[in-house]
């Protein structure tokens, strides 16, 4: 199942990450980026009881940059791949999608069809190692340690959009109903 895109507006949030470069399949490697960041928080004495999610930083195809993270002001102290930061405020095109991960990429490709279709530009831009992204989440809303039925996974993309002000990149001819 997959609801209708949307654009909603999000405030900053701090967070808490395992950072990693990994390729296309990375499957292998959520499980222990998941155990590093629930252990940075067990040795801090925190609960981890924020939004879980993947933050795609870099995308260079098969090649990644990626965060596995969560929200949180825990004060857990960065150190080797785990990381603090802020997950930056803004308008974020969204999508809650229900089943198995394995769809995803499909997924995602229809947000971003849907963005262009309505002339919305992503708040990110091209490097030398690949498309740099200000924020692209993927947020598990479930996970398979709640949810055992890959069926009913449900996870929310959020993926941030450029500005439009005086300025800043332009948006060509935007809908009114897509206005803020």
């Amino acid at each position: 199942m997959l609801t209708i895109p949307r654009i909603i507006h999000r405030t900053a949030q701090r967070y808490i990450a395992v950072r990693l470069p990994v390729s296309i399949p990375f499957d292998d490697a959520m499980d222990p980026a998941f155990d590093e960041l629930f252990s940075a928080f067990a040795r801090a004495g925190a609960a981890p009881d924020g939004m879980e999610f993947i933050k795609f930083n870099l995308i260079d195809m098969p090649r990644l940059e990626i965060e596995v993270g969560m929200t949180s002001d825990a004060a857990i102290p960065p150190s080797g791949r785990l990381i603090e930061g802020e997950l930056p405020a803004g308008r974020y095109a969204s999508l809650t999608y229900t089943g198995p991960y394995a769809d995803l990429m499909d997924v995602t490709a229809m947000l971003v069809g849907w963005a262009r279709e309505k002339g919305l530009r992503w708040d990110s831009h091209e490097t030398p190692d690949g498309e740099k992204f200000a924020c692209r989440l993927e947020v598990h809303d479930n996970n398979p340690s709640i949810e055992p039925d890959p069926a009913k996974l449900q996870t929310t993309l959020l993926f941030k959009l450029a500005d439009w002000h005086s300025g800043s990149r332009t948006f060509g001819s935007v809908p009114s109903e897509l206005l803020p």
